[in-house]
């Protein structure tokens, strides 16, 4: 259960980090998602979201 607490400190460190980084960057990104059908958004979330579990599924396990 702590994994779960440190993995979600480190995403708010992420995103803070972005947003104190390049907030123009952030703000171009969230108008251009905005226009973007749910659909095409939902698809980008599924691969993202597969792209995270397969890289968790390796770091968890070594990477082989």
């Amino acid at each position: 259960m702590s994994d779960l607490w440190v993995a979600l400190c480190l995403v708010a460190v992420l995103e803070g980090l972005l947003l104190f980084v390049a907030p123009g960057g952030w703000k171009r990104a969230a108008a251009q998602i905005m226009m973007l059908p749910e659909r095409q958004i939902r698809i980008i979330g599924g691969v993202v979201l597969g792209i995270g579990l397969v890289a968790l599924y390796l770091v968890r396990n070594g990477g082989g």
